[in-house]
């Protein structure tokens, strides 16, 4: 844009100059020869390009446009020397070429006049209305003197913000740029690599989303000369040599108009050539070029159900490339592109990639979002207003709804532009329905996490887990197109995300607003020494020998039982520690040292292997009667929940309710967002166990209580 201008006739605009009397100048430029029509000659060729796609459009304010360009701009020149006015015609003809319509034409037009001139942007909508001057303004640059090195950042931001009101703002931005860069080498070497660059990962992606591919096709050409100019030389040369030889799509293509012609379906067959970086993409993808992968074959059609109809005389008639068939028409892509793509082996072997697409889908392939016009011409009723107090586009794509929830919590410039290009940089979504019937449109590679934040914003700092298409879920499970998501909230308010979740977030929202959560309530030091888990008494615990619980000082102290009696009525009998079985499990047990009976669950492992080691199982069985004079029983148990926030003390009171009595308690550290708490408890009554159980389970976060079995070192004989 401006960057590119030079004024020989005035210093630099400076704040506070008279105003411009727009009517002289406009005799000033009308002065000239005009066409036949009444329009300068310079914009003949921009008429009738508009002409060619709107038969019925009023030439007349393009006239006006150009004038107050052409004598605004007038005495700057470009630094390849031509008169500045033709980079807006140029870009203005972009435009026209891809059907904008006339209000776009016209601040195509205007585009640098505020930037650029003494044309402020009152004067710019007292004559062509406020549709022109909001374009206007949105493409034009925030001034380095006041922004300094953060004028491009927030120049980018003001004219996305502009787009979310007015998507045509971005088309302009983006024909502005081809111009640029189709110019680019009267530029320094190290301005054209930044410049560059800036189009690689800002740009470039903005085209792809807005489904302009006609723009972004040349851009990233441009792009490929000036940052990789020897692989551009080389696919240059394949593309050069390619050209020589007889191209296998052109038979391909011959064919299918020859089967389609006996089937009485009316089509175009093309052969579409690849763009350079298309080639290069396949080059690196396949390691080698055949000459079917310089081009792919287009099929244009009336309706959507020629499509198919096409599809199935394709595949009959020749052989069909299954795993490279995708039906986009189904299902469009998140930037309005629909296309059946198929691949076939052609007559002489080759395999050739067809596309197949109707006449308006190939123009909204082509052209994007450039292809719907006004985007307030079809709404109905007035328009919704933007959280700025703007209007908001009614077109506007779920994509860049979410770029401007996160960009307005991210004020610092370098953060921003950092996380634009991140965010830009992925350029696939899927779709996730979610459990209450609405759909989350996410970035590939979108974890839960993700969702969460896209579903919830900040509020999904109290999210502790999900189900994914019914089942439990990690936060960090990586979410793929048409998966059903039901995330799993904590009801309280103070919970908040775990640093291990930004390892898991992929979209800037969502990592905006864990780092914001983190930096406001720091975590302590993840390097101090843990502490043990104690007894009730202050005294910590550790596992014994089966059968036993033993305490720090080392005193044996085998549990008692009063409700389990042995064969021999003689034998002193105990509970084993690492299955701590209760009425009515099924049970069995082994003698230890001392004759004493160790009774143990029948499934407990330390049963095989004490069986396998030939030791013989005494039989033990519950009395009921003496179950009434027991003094209770030890019991263990394994509850496995999403970590969150005051777990462990919710845990304990619901078991605390439950007329139980904590004896030990041990948890693990969180492993992607799980955590397990094992709790040895001491019940009143063994029938009191169910529904201790099931208390637990109601605690918010827990998905699971199951009977835990410890792992101890065998008893000795």
């Amino acid at each position: 844009m401006g960057a590119e201008a030079t004024n020989h006739a005035a210093p630099g605009r400076r704040r506070g100059r008279p105003r411009i009397d727009l009517r002289r100048l406009g005799r000033a430029a009308l002065s000239g020869p005009g066409s036949r029509d009444g329009l300068p000659d310079a914009i003949d060729h921009v008429a009738k390009a508009h002409r060619g796609h709107h038969p019925g459009a009023d030439l007349d304010v393009l006239r006006q446009a150009y004038v107050l360009a052409e004598s605004s701009h007038r005495g700057q020149t470009r630094k390849s020397g031509e008169p500045y006015i033709t980079h807006p015609l140029a870009v203005t003809l972009i435009l026209a070429e891809l059907g904008a319509e006339t209000t776009t034409l016209t601040a195509s037009l205007l585009h640098d006049t505020v930037e650029d001139t003494e044309v402020t942007l009152d004067q710019v909508r007292e004559q062509f209305g406020e549709e022109v001057r909001y374009l206007v303004d949105g493409v034009t640059k925030l001034e380095k003197v006041d922004y300094g090195a953060a004028a491009e950042p927030e120049t980018f931001r003001k004219m996305l913000v502009a787009t979310g009101n007015d998507v045509r703002v971005m088309s302009i931005k983006l024909a502005d740029r081809l111009h640029n860069m189709r110019t680019l080498g009267v530029m320094r070497p190290e301005k054209q690599a930044r410049i560059a660059r800036v189009t690689r990962d800002v740009l470039i992606p903005l085209a792809e989303r807005l489904g302009v591919q006609a723009l972004k096709s040349e851009l990233e050409d441009l792009v490929f000369a000036i940052l990789h100019p020897e692989e551009y030389a080389r696919t240059r040369d394949l593309v050069t040599a390619h050209a020589a030889r007889e191209d296998p799509l052109e038979a391909t293509a011959a064919g299918l108009r020859s089967v389609l012609r006996e089937a009485g379906i009316a089509a175009e067959v093309h052969v579409r050539p690849r763009h350079f970086v298309s080639v290069h993409r396949v080059l690196l993808g396949r390691g080698q070029l055949t000459g079917a992968d310089f081009g792919r074959v287009l099929v244009l059609v009336a309706e959507d159900a020629d499509c198919y109809a096409v599809l199935g005389e394709l595949h009959t008639c020749f052989t069909p490339v299954v795993s490279e068939f995708k039906d986009f028409i189904a299902v469009p892509k998140f930037n309005l592109y629909q296309s059946l793509h198929t691949a076939v082996a052609g007559p002489g072997g080759e395999v050739a990639e067809v596309l197949i697409r109707t006449h308006r889908m190939h123009r909204v392939a082509e052209t994007g979002v450039i292809a719907l016009g006004n985007p307030y011409a079809a709404a109905e009723g007035p328009a919704r207003p933007a959280p700025d107090g703007e209007r908001e586009d009614p077109t506007r794509p779920g994509w860049l709804s979410r770029l401007l929830d996160w960009q307005r919590a991210t004020p610092d410039p370098d953060t921003f532009w950092t996380s634009l290009r991140a965010d830009l940089a992925q350029d696939r979504e899927v779709t996730v329905f979610r459990a209450d019937g609405g759909t989350l449109g996410l970035p590939d590679g979108a974890s839960c996490v993700d969702a969460a934040y896209a579903q919830h914003g900040e509020a999904a700092h109290a999210c502790i887990g999900a189900r994914v298409n019914g089942r439990l879920a990690t936060l960090s499970t990586v979410l793929r197109d048409g998966d059903t998501l039901h995330l799993l909230m904590s009801r309280d308010a103070s919970s908040g995300p775990s640093p291990d979740w930004l390892e898991h977030a992929r979209t800037p929202a969502a990592r905006i607003a864990i780092g914001r959560w983190l930096a406001a309530h720091p975590t302590p030091d993840p390097t101090a020494p843990r502490v043990p888990s104690v007894r009730p008494g202050g005294r910590p615990s550790k596992p014994g020998a089966e059968g036993e619980d033993r305490p720090a000082d080392g005193e044996r102290r085998p549990a008692s039982c009063p409700a389990a009696v042995t064969a021999r009525g003689d034998a002193a009998v105990r509970l084993a520690g690492c299955c701590t079985p209760v009425p009515p499990d099924e049970i069995t047990g082994f003698a230890v040292r001392g004759g004493v009976v160790t009774v143990h669950r029948a499934h407990c492992p330390a049963v095989g292997r004490m069986s396998a080691a030939g030791r013989a199982p005494v039989g033990v069985r519950w009395d009921g009667a003496r179950d009434e004079e027991s003094h209770g029983y030890r019991v263990t148990l394994l509850a496995e929940s999403f970590s969150r926030p005051h777990l462990l003390a919710d845990l304990t009171e619901a078991i605390a309710a439950a007329g139980a009595a904590v004896v030990s308690a041990a948890v693990e550290a969180p492993r992607e967002q799980r955590v397990r708490h094992t709790y040895t408890l001491q019940l009143p009554a063994a029938a009191q166990l169910p529904e201790l159980m099931r208390a637990m389970r109601r605690v918010a976060g827990v998905y699971d209580v199951t009977r835990a079995v410890r792992q101890v070192a065998a008893a000795g004989s």
